[in-house]
C-alpha cells in the first residue's frame, strides 16, 4: 500500500483527474452522488470569472503546494509543534518575540477576539465607513456600541474624527490598505493617531493587503508594537500568500494583550495542512515578488482601460479596485453576473462603486469587455 505522505502532487492531480474523467464517462458508476455534485460544481464554478472577492488568482507558492502534498502524512496529529514553527518564523520575520505572535484562522479569528476580548455594552468600537465589516459584527455579538466615521475624501481614514469618538471605545479598527476602497491612510497620519489615542483603547491596524502596497506614504506598523502596548497589528496569508481556502492568519501585539485574547479562542484553529503551506511560504520570495508585480501589471492594463472608457477610479494599493460607475451599481453587479464575471457586493455608503478584483489578465480582458456590454 502507498502511504500517503509518499504521494507526489502530480500523482495525486492524476488520481483526481482520473476520477473526474471516468465519473465524466460512466456517471452512474464512477463515484458517489456526492463526488457527482462536486464535480459539477467545479465544471460550473471554472465558466465563472470570479473577482468578487480579493483572491489571489496566482494560489499558493509552489513550494507550499509541495509542502501540504508531503503533509498529507501528518493529518492524524495534532498541530501544536508546527504551530510552534510557525510562529518562531513569523518572530524572526517581524523582529519581535514568539510571546508577541498569535496565529488565527485567517486574520479573521484575530479580528474576532479582538472584538471579544476589547468590547462589550461599556466600550465601543470605532471603525471607518466604510470599511471590511466583519469586525462590526462580532462586536455587535458583545452588545457594543459601533461609532461608525466616514472616510476622507480622499478616502483614508478620517483619524481626527475618529480619535474625536474614542475616549470611551475600547478598540478602534484601522483597515489600512482599506477594504473596500483599495486606499491607504499615510503613514503620518497613523502615527499622529497612536500618540493621541488613549492608552487604554485597544488600536487593530489590519494589515491584510500590506504586501500590494507601492505608494511611499505608507508603512506597516509592526515596528511600532514596541512604543504602543495598546496596538495590535493582523496579518494574513489569504492574499498576497494565495491561501485563502487554507485560513491561516496571526497577530503581534504585546503578550499581556494576547493573554486577553487566547482565552476566548479555541484550541488548534489553525490545521496542519494551513501551518506547513505558510512555513514553506515564508521562505518563497520569489512568489511574493512575482505577485506583487503581476497584479500591478494587470491593475495597470485595467486603469488604462478604464481611462479609455472615461470612468473614475479610487487610486489602488491592493488587489482590488473601485470604480465610479456614476449610477445606482446594484443593476450593473446583476447584469455582469448574469454575464459569467462576478464582482464584489454593493457597499451601502458607496452605492455608485462597483469593487472588482485584479485577477490575472486574461480574467481582466474578460471582465473589460463584460464591464462594456454591462454599461451600454
Amino acid at each position: 500500500m502507498t502511504n500517503a505522505s509518499s504521494l507526489s502532487r502530480r500523482g495525486f492531480t492524476k488520481i483526481l483527474g482520473a476520477g473526474a474523467a471516468y465519473a465524466a464517462l460512466r456517471p452512474s458508476f464512477a463515484l458517489p452522488s456526492s463526488g457527482l455534485r462536486l464535480v459539477d460544481e467545479a465544471k460550473k464554478a471554472s465558466a465563472i470569472v470570479r473577482l468578487s472577492s480579493n483572491e489571489n488568482p496566482y494560489g499558493p507558492a509552489p513550494a507550499a503546494l509541495r509542502a501540504m502534498t508531503d503533509g498529507f502524512g501528518l493529518a492524524w496529529r495534532y498541530p501544536d509543534e508546527h504551530q510552534d514553527q510557525l510562529v518562531e518564523e513569523l518572530a524572526k520575520l517581524n523582529n519581535v518575540s514568539p510571546d508577541q505572535i498569535q496565529l488565527g484562522a485567517g486574520s479573521g479569528e484575530i479580528l474576532k477576539l479582538a472584538a471579544v476580548a476589547f468590547t462589550s455594552s461599556s466600550r465601543k468600537l470605532v471603525l471607518a465607513d466604510p470599511t471590511f465589516e466583519a469586525i462590526g459584527r462580532h462586536a455587535s455579538v458583545s452588545r457594543a456600541q459601533i461609532a461608525k466615521v466616514r472616510l476622507a475624501a480622499d478616502y483614508s481614514h478620517d483619524l481626527p474624527k475618529m480619535l474625536e469618538v474614542s475616549g470611551d471605545a475600547g478598540l478602534v479598527y484601522i483597515c489600512n490598505p482599506n477594504n473596500p476602497t483599495a486606499s491607504i491612510t499615510p503613514k503620518s497620519e497613523v502615527r499622529a493617531f497612536l500618540a493621541k489615542v488613549p492608552q487604554q483603547t485597544m488600536v487593530l491596524v489590519d494589515e491584510a493587503y500590506h504586501h500590494y502596497v507601492e505608494s511611499s506614504d505608507y508603512e506597516s506598523v509592526i515596528p511600532l508594537v514596541k512604543d504602543y502596548p495598546n496596538l495590535i497589528v493582523a496579518r494574513t496569508f489569504s492574499k498576497i500568500y494565495g491561501m485563502a481556502g487554507l485560513r491561516c492568519g496571526y497577530c503581534v501585539t504585546r503578550p499581556e494583550s494576547l493573554r486577553l485574547m487566547r482565552v476566548h479562542q479555541a484550541f488548534d484553529t489553525v490545521n496542519i495542512m494551513a501551518i506547513v503551506a505558510a512555513l514553506a511560504s515564508l521562505k518563497d520570495n520569489e512568489h511574493v515578488a512575482q505577485g506583487h508585480q503581476s497584479n500591478s501589471e494587470v491593475k495597470k492594463y485595467v486603469c488604462a482601460e478604464l481611462d479609455r472608457l472615461a470612468y473614475r477610479y479610487i487610486p489602488s494599493q491592493a488587489n482590488f479596485m473601485m470604480i465610479d460607475l456614476r449610477r445606482e451599481v446594484r443593476p450593473v453587479i446583476a447584469a455582469m453576473r448574469d454575464r459569467h464575471v462576478e464582482v464584489g457586493r454593493f457597499f451601502p455608503p458607496l452605492p455608485n462603486f462597483m469593487r472588482v478584483t485584479i485577477g490575472t489578465k486574461p480574467q481582466m480582458e474578460t471582465f473589460v469587455s463584460t464591464f462594456r456590454e454591462a454599461m451600454a
